[in-house]
């Protein structure tokens, strides 16, 4: 049996692989889970799967934990970020799965790492902000990524057995989230419980205002390029609104192969916990005969002006796109919280990246002082708005 940690396991993505491994409890047995401050639903997982070890973000959450599960048999426990990286170190874990929020995955995803472990990638802020960092990690202890997210997932289905020298590029689609046809007057109205319903897909609060100003898919072609050893100038975004191809490889003969299957996250997490092998699953089959057609077009930068932005940090390499993701961050919490309009998040961003003195630095030290700045100086700028 193949032994997991979950990183992250409260969260949506979480919950899902918890969902793949009850469907294969032959399979994978769950040996340390982590979450933030859902100390209930993580005491209801913590008495179903019984692990050795379970982390939450404070001292008052663990208490809680402890007070819940005083019947039952209680799990090796710690707290916060030290807590997170011996998780993620810890010497029976087969496979690593990171699907924390935001850049507090890099520290565990770089403990995981130095130890050797394979890890299954869900939190595409490491790669944005220590992508140098984390490959050169991966490459040097010889352990193995697994894209978690669909599009890496479907890059990573695709290339499989080619050579990497014959692609030409390689395609990541997006659904254009809920506002695609949305003109640029009414992009300024747009509200927190708008931006919240995404058409195709059941996620998070952050990913999904991320998809709904397609900074989700900057953030994923800056993941890209580290993950398959591209350039920025091979990687094409098309808005594909079906959400059924999940990403494509066009090769230097003109053939095209893209990986197709129902928008159900369970799939590519299945895929990244059992790879080599393929097993039955949980997700929806795609009925082909039923789809009423898919399209194809061309994102527009100017009404959603992330993804330029997420081009461009990623050009400019450095601390730049840790400063992007950092100032993101920020952003997005604002609108949540009512402090910042839908179209002023990208406008926060780039006025961060515009005061923003490149750094070249691969230092973990280096890129938490950039992050540390950028969310200081974004935080600042939206003040100053109010």
């Amino acid at each position: 049996m193949k032994k997991i940690v979950i990183l992250g396991s409260t969260g949506s993505i979480g919950r899902q692989t918890l969902d793949v491994i009850r469907n294969l409890p032959d399979k994978f047995m769950v040996t340390g889970l982590a979450a933030g401050k859902n100390w209930r639903l993580l005491a209801e997982q913590v008495k179903e799967f019984q692990p050795s070890y379970a982390v939450l973000s404070g001292p008052r959450e663990l208490d809680l934990l402890k007070s819940e599960l005083r019947s039952g048999k209680i799990p090796e426990l710690g707290w916060g970020r030290e807590g997170l990286e011996s998780l993620a170190s810890m010497s029976e874990a087969d496979l690593v799965v990171v699907a924390v929020t935001g850049s507090a995955g890099i520290f565990p995803t770089i403990a995981a790492l130095g130890s050797g472990k394979n890890i299954a990638l869900a939190n595409k802020e490491t790669l944005v902000a220590a992508g140098q960092l984390v490959m050169d990690l991966s490459s040097q202890k010889k352990a193995n990524i697994y894209p978690v997210d669909s599009e890496h997932s479907a890059l990573w289905q695709c290339l499989n057995g080619n050579n990497q020298d014959e692609v030409e590029k390689i395609i990541l689609t997006a659904s254009g989230g809920p506002f695609r046809e949305l003109n640029s007057a009414e992009l300024k109205n747009v509200t927190v419980e708008m931006a919240l319903r995404h058409p195709n897909w059941n996620m998070g609060k952050k990913v999904t205002i991320d998809s709904a100003t397609l900074m989700n898919k900057g953030l994923e072609v800056i993941e890209a390029k580290w993950l398959f050893g591209v350039n920025y100038s091979q990687i094409e975004v098309l808005v594909h609104p079906q959400s059924i191809i999940h990403s494509a490889v066009e090769f230097i003969d003109g053939s095209i192969i893209a990986q197709m299957g129902a928008p159900d996250m369970r799939l590519p997490i299945q895929y990244a916990l059992t790879y080599p092998e393929r097993m039955s699953g949980l997700a929806p089959r795609l009925k082909m005969a039923e789809l009423k057609g898919l399209t194809f077009e061309t994102p527009d930068i100017g009404r959603f002006p992330s993804l330029r932005l997420a081009f461009e940090a990623g050009q400019t390499g450095g601390t730049m796109p840790a400063v992007l993701n950092a100032s993101n961050e920020v952003a997005v919490d604002a609108f949540l919280k009512g402090a910042l309009s839908f179209t002023g998040i990208p406008l926060i961003v780039e006025g961060v990246m515009c005061k923003h003195n490149t750094i070249r630095t691969t230092t973990l030290e280096g890129i938490m002082e950039a992050d540390l700045w950028a969310r200081k100086t974004a935080e600042k700028i939206i003040k100053n708005q109010l």
